[in-house]
């Protein structure tokens, strides 16, 4: 009974919820209507067809009651056109791209406005903007580079989480791709321009771009929003460690990490590359034809020995796990309880995933640990499937004895009723 009541309250209360939020945008849709009728700006360039390019009425602006005033300044209210456009009206007119991050930050850098729209809403973008590269050569002039506008646009602004965005996610590589994959924009700063191509055939690029998996990495996720710059040597490890932490905490407490420091190497880099970054293999360490440790190690080194070792602990591990798995697969098949098996397998695969990271300090007996757990878990499931196709076995051998049995006495109560047939035929006669 409390259940039921504690499941009508949350059912009540989400019914209010949404009624609240639909009457808010019914209220926010009739301001905005009415914005856009009593906005002379906005009838007087609508009726003469000369809206700036790529204006949308959907703009989280407009949506928020704040018209082409509210930037360019000047009397919405007159619609005389110079009354309208006076400087003595506040008239500001289209800033210049030096000007546009101040112009933009009036707002976005004050706390008390923003945070009349999102309380926890970060308002040092203009701050972060001018450490990126775009702000350092903004401020010295180049006005090629990207601003606010070039990457939110003026007019067609949305919010980040709406798929029409420039900056939703799955956007934000073709946003930066405009200017960053055209050759001739981007000769002057010898920089390669081929990194958008290269990310879309990344896994963190085919996850996002064609799973649509917005928890992937994009190009601000490893850069940065507004102080977008290209992490360094000092960095790069954290930069990849903020999504694969325990990879990182055991790389910079390696040996070999601290080799990387000493010789200002770009650490996850020199294996995973950036933008290309492939998805990783059991082959990627060892002595194989398409081993990484290859590209500095060779047979003799210490290293070489090691990646070695550490590749035939997996490698021994994930075949054992195979086998296992084909094994589970048949007792599936004939029907038989696979349930253990499945816990044993999955306690097996958990510490292989545990190995695999554990590549990441260099330590074959660190790795062993887990390899070994996994081959044992394995095993166990293993002797679990023969133990239960054993069974199904001596079932099937029980079940064919039975049916031998049950024919011959089929047979034979059938010869038994053909014998009193016949004698009861004997007898009348």
């Amino acid at each position: 009974m409390i259940n039921f009541r504690h499941k009508f309250l949350q059912t009540i209360m989400f019914l209010c919820i949404f009624q609240f939020a639909f009457n808010a945008h019914l209220i926010a849709a009739e301001e905005n209507q009415d914005l856009l009728a009593n906005d002379h700006c906005i009838q007087c360039h609508t009726e003469n067809e000369i809206m700036p390019e790529g204006y949308n009425k959907g703009d989280i602006h407009i949506q928020q009651g704040l018209s082409c005033a509210g930037c360019h300044g000047g009397d919405p209210a007159q619609e005389d056109m110079e009354n309208a456009m006076d400087p003595r009206a506040g008239f500001i007119g289209v800033p210049s791209k030096r000007d546009i991050p101040q112009f933009c930050g009036r707002c976005h850098s004050n706390i008390e406005i923003m945070r009349v729209y999102q309380p926890r809403i970060p308002t040092d973008q203009v701050e972060q903007y001018y450490s990126s590269v775009h702000g350092q050569r903004l401020r010295e002039g180049d006005k090629k580079v990207a601003s606010c506008i070039d990457c939110h646009t003026a007019h067609a602004i949305f919010d980040a989480r709406d798929p029409r965005s420039t900056v939703y996610a799955v956007n934000v590589p073709a946003t930066c791709r405009r200017c960053h994959a055209d050759s001739a924009y981007m000769q002057a700063y010898g920089i390669p321009v081929d990194q958008y191509e290269k990310y879309a055939k990344s896994v963190h690029g085919k996850a996002l771009l064609e799973n649509q998996d917005t928890g992937a990495p994009a190009c601000n996720d490893c850069h940065g929003n507004h102080g977008a710059i290209p992490p360094g040597v000092a960095s790069i490890s954290h930069v990849c460690g903020t999504c694969h932490v325990n990879n990182m905490q055991y790389f910079i407490s390696s040996k070999m990490g601290q080799a990387f420091e000493e010789m200002k190497m770009h650490a996850c880099e020199e294996c995973h590359n950036h933008h290309e970054i492939k998805e990783t293999n059991d082959d990627m360490i060892g002595t194989g034809e398409r081993s990484v440790c290859n590209n500095c190690h060779a047979e003799g080194d210490t290293g070489y020995a090691v990646s070695a070792e550490i590749h035939k602990q997996i490698h021994q591990a994930v075949v054992l796990y195979d086998s296992a798995e084909v094994e589970r697969s048949e007792v599936a098949r004939i029907g038989m309880d696979d349930v253990d098996i499945d816990f044993l397998l999955q306690d097996a695969h958990q510490n292989l995933i545990q190995a695999r990271t554990l590549v990441h300090t260099f330590n074959p007996a660190q790795v062993g640990v887990k390899t070994d757990a996994s081959i044992q878990k394995t095993q166990e499931a293993i002797n679990v499937a023969w133990q239960e196709i054993r069974e199904n076995k001596r079932r099937r051998q029980g079940f064919g004895l039975a049916t031998v049995f049950i024919t011959l006495l089929v047979v034979g109560l059938f010869f038994k009723i053909r014998a009193m047939e016949k004698k009861d035929a004997t007898n009348s006669i």
